[in-house]
């Protein structure tokens, strides 16, 4: 829900800009945008994601070796 909000944040400060400038899109333009502006944020997330994923599969690996010892 956060990215929703924050996608339509931006599109929203991209739309005054425009108007501004004296210019102007069709709202199913500016409704494209803010779909795509998700996508991105999701896409930036899922990546992190993955990375933290990567890292406690080395931290686990690294545990399970360290516990080898201790048996």
């Amino acid at each position: 829900m956060h990215r929703t909000n924050h996608a339509q944040q931006i599109t929203d400060r991209f739309r005054e800009l425009v108007e501004k400038e004296g210019d102007s899109l069709p709202p199913h333009h500016y409704d494209e945008l803010s779909l795509l502006i998700e996508a991105g944020i999701d896409t930036a997330l899922l990546e992190q994601t993955q990375k933290v994923a990567d890292k406690l599969d080395e931290m686990v690996a690294a545990m399970r070796k360290d516990a080898k010892f201790f048996d």
